[in-house]
């Protein structure tokens, strides 16, 4: 939280302070209509019209008593990339922006589409030696969000050419 409240409470970029993330003690999953055009934008211009759903996604908070009188956590403008104000953070402070900023823009782009494929086989069926033996996969048809951000990788690129193993799991 005192990285968040860092980035909340301003930076200096070029001898300019600049929050970098909206307010964070929120659980909100929301976010304002001025956030939704700019990451729309965002994506239109550096993925292309096929990363771009017809219209902005929304989420519902599922969490009971969550803090919600604030919008989601965010950037304050999706435009600031993470490598554009590296050499103002610190590494931890840089970790957390680059994370905030991906889920965000990764939160209104489309959907990923995966080709799973699963093989089951059965050796001496009927015998007291009897197994199963079950082999499964999956593929990245299309790699939507994963394109911005993939669980578990920092750089998801590299995890989706990643043909041994194309998602974390």
């Amino acid at each position: 939280m005192q990285l968040a409240q860092r980035l909340y409470e301003g930076v200096d970029i070029g001898g300019e302070t600049v929050g970098l993330i909206t307010y964070m003690r929120t659980d909100a999953v929301i976010l304002s209509s001025e956030a939704l055009a700019g990451a729309r934008r965002l994506i239109d211009k550096d993925y292309g019209k096929d990363y771009l759903p017809e219209k902005p996604r929304s989420f519902a908070n599922k969490a009971k008593n969550a803090q919600e009188a604030h919008e989601a956590i965010r950037p304050t403008d999706v435009f600031r990339r993470p490598d554009q104000v590296s050499r103002h953070l610190d590494k931890d402070q840089l970790a957390l922006y680059t994370l905030i900023w991906k889920r965000t823009v990764a939160s209104q782009m489309a959907n990923a589409e995966l080709l799973s494929t699963r093989a089951t086989i059965l050796a001496a069926e009927g015998t007291d030696d009897a197994s199963s033996f079950r082999a499964t996969g999956q593929v990245v048809v299309f790699p939507g969000f994963f394109r911005a951000y993939v669980e578990g990788s920092d750089d998801p690129s590299a995890a989706l050419d990643d043909k041994d193993n194309p998602l974390p799991a």
